[in-house]
Parts: C-alpha cells; sequence; structure tokens
C-alpha cells in the first residue's frame, strides 16, 4: 500500500495562522497579498485552517451531538456532561473555542472573497475555482455556527464583506436563523456556480471545496430550514440527483459483500471514493484526531486512546436482524476486531458501556505484533492521534436520505422508496415499498450512526423529544476482562429535561455577549 503525505494538509498548517485574526465583534485586518496564482493557491488554503482544531471536527463539536441518545460521554467529564444534560452555560470551553475559532475562519473566507475579487495575474479558471473555494467555506462555517447557536426567534451574528459597513460595525445578530439559512444558501450556490467537479482536482488538490461538496451543504441547509419553511423540501430531490447525474457520486457497491461495501466507505483507501462529499484531510502528521478520541482508553495498554463517546444499548438494538452496519458501527464484547496486525476479541474494562465505536477502526487494524510504532497510518504522537483515514463529515448516503425524507414529508411515500432503498439494499437489506417517516428515522439512524451528521439535530427537528429525555442503558459485564462474560443491562445515563423552548439551539458563550457591549442576546430562555 503506498503511503500518502497529503499536500493541502501541510499547506493548510504552514501559510494561515497569522493571516487573519478576528473574531465576530472585531475589525478584520489582513497582511495578505493578492498578487499572483501562487498566492491564491496559497491564501485558499488558509480557508480551512480550523477544520483540523480539537475545537472544531477534532473532538469539541461532537460534544453537542453527544445530546442525542446514541452516545453516552464515556469518561468523567463534567463539561461534557453539562453539555449532555442541558445544564452549561456556554463558558464551556468544549463550545466556546468552537465558536471563536469558527468566527475566525468565517473572517478569514470574507477576505478571500474581496481579495480574489481584486487580485491581478490571475487565470479565469484560478480565480472562479479560489472565488468557490471561498464562498464555499463561508457558507460551510456560517453554516455550523447558525444551526448549533440560532433558532427560530433569533440567528447568530453575521456580517459579509460586500456589505459596506463591513469592518466599521459589530456583525449584526440576525433575526432568525432562517435569516442565516438565506445567507448561507445564497454563498453555497455560488460556490455551485463557480467550483469545478471533484474530479478535476489532481492529489495536491483533494481536500479542497469542490461542486458536489457545496450541492451537499445546501441540500442540508434546506433540510434544517425545512422545519421553518415545508416549501424547502421541494428544493432537495433535484439537487441530489445532481450528486449523481453532474458529479459523479455513487454509493459504493462494488465490494464481494454487503458488509464489505460497507466497510469500504470507513476505510483509507476510500478517502475519495465515489461515496465522498466532504471530509477532514487527515494523515499521519495531522488532521482529525476523532479517531483517537473513541478508541478504548489507552488503547489496551498499546496507543493512546481517549475513551470519549461510547454507544448505548439503544442504538445498538436499533439495527434489525442481519444488518452488517450495527457490527461494523460498534463493538461488543467477543466480536473479532484486528489490532496493530493481531486478530482480539473486544473486551473493555474503561466503557461505561459495554460498547465502542468501531467505524473508523481500519486504521489501528495495520502494523505487526500488536506494535503501534510498526503502523505507518497512525500519529505516534498518542496525544494528537490523527490517522490516515479522513473523517467524513458528509456523504452521499446522507444525501439520498435526505431526497427520500423530502419525498415522504411531500406525501409522496412511494417515490421516497427508490432513494431510502438504494441505501437499505447496498447493506443486504429488503427493500421497503412504501417507506414512512418511522422507516426514514430508523435508516438514518443505523447509516449514519457515529457520524458528524447529528442526531440530535435530527432528534429536535423532527420534535422527537422523548427519545432525548430517556435514561440510557448498556451492558455492564461481570468480567470486564472476559470478552465473553455475562452482563446485565443497566442504565448509564440518567433521564434528561429537554426544554423546547431553551434547548433548541445552544447557549452563547456570555463573554462574547459582554466584548459586544450587549449588542448581541442570549439564545432565548438560557
Amino acid at each position: 500500500m503506498k503511503r500518502y503525505i497529503f499536500p493541502l494538509l501541510i499547506l493548510f498548517s504552514s501559510c494561515s495562522k497569522n493571516w487573519v485574526d478576528t473574531k465576530p465583534y472585531g475589525n478584520p485586518s489582513t497582511a495578505y497579498l493578492w498578487s499572483d496564482s501562487a498566492d491564491a493557491i496559497k491564501g485558499t488554503a488558509a480557508l480551512y485552517d480550523a477544520m483540523q482544531n480539537e475545537s472544531t471536527f477534532g473532538r469539541d463539536l461532537f460534544w453537542m451531538q453527544n445530546a442525542s441518545d446514541d452516545f453516552i460521554v464515556g469518561r468523567p467529564k463534567p463539561n461534557a456532561e453539562n453539555i449532555k444534560n442541558f445544564v452549561c452555560t456556554g463558558h464551556e470551553g468544549y463550545m466556546a473555542q468552537g465558536w471563536s475559532d469558527m468566527y475566525t475562519m468565517l473572517n478569514v473566507a470574507n477576505e478571500a472573497v474581496v481579495g480574489l475579487k481584486s487580485a491581478s495575474n490571475l487565470t479565469a479558471s484560478l480565480r472562479n475555482r479560489s472565488l468557490g473555494e471561498a464562498y464555499f467555506m463561508r457558507g460551510f462555517w456560517h453554516f455550523w455556527i447558525a444551526y448549533l447557536w440560532g433558532e427560530k426567534s433569533q440567528g447568530v451574528p453575521y456580517d459579509s464583506a460586500e456589505n459596506v459597513q463591513y469592518g466599521k460595525r459589530i456583525a449584526p445578530q440576525q433575526p432568525s436563523v432562517t435569516a442565516n439559512y438565506s445567507i448561507i444558501a445564497a454563498d453555497l450556490q455560488r460556490a455551485i456556480d463557480l467550483l469545478p467537479l471533484f474530479q478535476s482536482y489532481g492529489s495536491a488538490d483533494q481536500g479542497r471545496a469542490h461542486r458536489a461538496a457545496a450541492i451537499g451543504y445546501l441540500i442540508k441547509t434546506y433540510a434544517y430550514w425545512a422545519q421553518y419553511d415545508n416549501t424547502k423540501w421541494a428544493l432537495i430531490p433535484p439537487l441530489v440527483d445532481r450528486l449523481r447525474d453532474e458529479c459523479g457520486r455513487a454509493l459504493i457497491t462494488s465490494q464481494a459483500t454487503p458488509a464489505k461495501n460497507y466497510k469500504a466507505v470507513f476505510s483509507i483507501a476510500g478517502n475519495w471514493s465515489s461515496e465522498y462529499i466532504w471530509s477532514v484531510t487527515s494523515s499521519y502528521l495531522g488532521g482529525s484526531e476523532f479517531m483517537g478520541v473513541v478508541l478504548e482508553n489507552t488503547g489496551w495498554g498499546l496507543y493512546n486512546g481517549w475513551g470519549y463517546f461510547q454507544p448505548t444499548e439503544e442504538l445498538y438494538e436499533e439495527y434489525e436482524a442481519g444488518d452488517p452496519r450495527r457490527a461494523l458501527t460498534i463493538l461488543n464484547f467477543g466480536d473479532t476486531f484486528t489490532y496493530f496486525g493481531q486478530q482480539r476479541q473486544y473486551y473493555s474494562t474503561n466503557s461505561l458501556s459495554g460498547f465502542q465505536l468501531n467505524k473508523y477502526m481500519e486504521p489501528y487494524s495495520y502494523g505487526a505484533n500488536g506494535d503501534a510504532s510498526t503502523n505507518p497510518d497512525i500519529n505516534q504522537n498518542g496525544n494528537y492521534p490523527t490517522t490516515a483515514l479522513n473523517l467524513p463529515l458528509m456523504r452521499y448516503a446522507e444525501m439520498l436520505l435526505f431526497k427520500a425524507e423530502a419525498l415522504i414529508q411531500m406525501g409522496q411515500n412511494a417515490a421516497a422508496a427508490e432513494p431510502l432503498n438504494e441505501v437499505r439494499t447496498r447493506v443486504g437489506l429488503a427493500p421497503k415499498s412504501n417507506p414512512t417517516m418511522a422507516d426514514l428515522k430508523h435508516e438514518r439512524r443505523c447509516e449514519l450512526a457515529g457520524e458528524w451528521t447529528d442526531r440530535f439535530m435530527d432528534l429536535k427537528r423532527w420534535g422527537d423529544y422523548a427519545n432525548i429525555d430517556m435514561p440510557l442503558h448498556g451492558r455492564i459485564h461481570a468480567n470486564k476482562t472476559d470478552p465473553n462474560s455475562t452482563y446485565t443491562i443497566q442504565q448509564v445515563w440518567k433521564a434528561r429535561n429537554f426544554d423546547p423552548n431553551r434547548d433548541m439551539a445552544w447557549p452563547i458563550n456570555p463573554d462574547e455577549i459582554s466584548r459586544s457591549n450587549g449588542v448581541y442576546k442570549q439564545t432565548p430562555n438560557w
């Protein structure tokens, strides 16, 4: 197997730290000059800088997704527990730093838009691509901030470089998250019009924004917007079709078995497969550390796994009999797996639920004799446990399920069977002839468990608050060092009290409100 160092990943780290350092309440300033093609290529790399931060897709944005019914914290962690239990304040670094870093990246994108429009000595194709990247990343970072901290009666702060007052005022807080979604959709549409297809990129540019990614996030923006305006559902099916017909996106179906089809999605060899839409580019040098975050705490003495985000009994029992996705998503006591070249049976002295997320374990299978130092696909620094497996943020299967959901929401259940069954038959499950929302919810949960697709947001937008409130369970084994130990099912997380009048969005860090001199308002009822 060839080992690749991703040039774009290195470029992100090396060129961007001092380019723009601003917060939503500050005045943007830049020392970067957009003078030629080389500057454009290097400058746009800065748009992606925070993708690999622990505060974003390394770990911390997942703490808010962890508020669903699929996972528990996994280790004693008071701030993380407060987030899951809805008793946080917004001061928690796990939320506050992500907010800050993403707003910094929003301003990087704004400055790129300004600089690229005025840059000289650029070819038309590079100018278009670079502007497309800037619009996409502006929409991307804005999307994450908006859906996490915005809600129907109050949006999040945003100002665009196109506004004549940009940089002369505090970025205004939008009146509703729907106003944010409207701005995001406009940026993503601009990106669609300018960006090339992913297939046109050479290996050095893989990881940059491309047309399918912009279409994908426009679809997701409309799906989230639709909880407030159901006319947005009608916009989704034709966009999903464009991903297939125009962008060449497709499920992986060429493997020998249904299980191998699904497993290939989460393999290093599948980083840039036809199913890929957007991910965090990673390697043994850097990227997302999430694969190590969910690995057994201390990695059975062989590697520094962190032991967070452990699956629940409720998630385990959601899968149908014969669904290969369960074993490929969740490690249960007695399950076999390969770890640094050796076959093992799963057990855990650390897991509080008796399970571990299995979806991202492929990088740890390489090496020999149980020796982590022989594995070329992992970072040898266990305090920064990145791997050569990219972290998927969006893939084609999710888009098919959004198409199915849109059709069901519009009363076209029979038509929804095609996209929903494309996902089911890929893993060897019987098709549904007239799928319901219950079928869609089940499929979305089983297909996407443990990914950055946000089950918690799904439960909120569907109004399934009872799923959020119920106590969560795990398997407590009599002998935690014996893979074949007996167990009892016990409560591992107490019932919670989700308040839809408050908890549809997260609290803003009160320090941000103070720094705005009260211009920004706290999320209602927090």
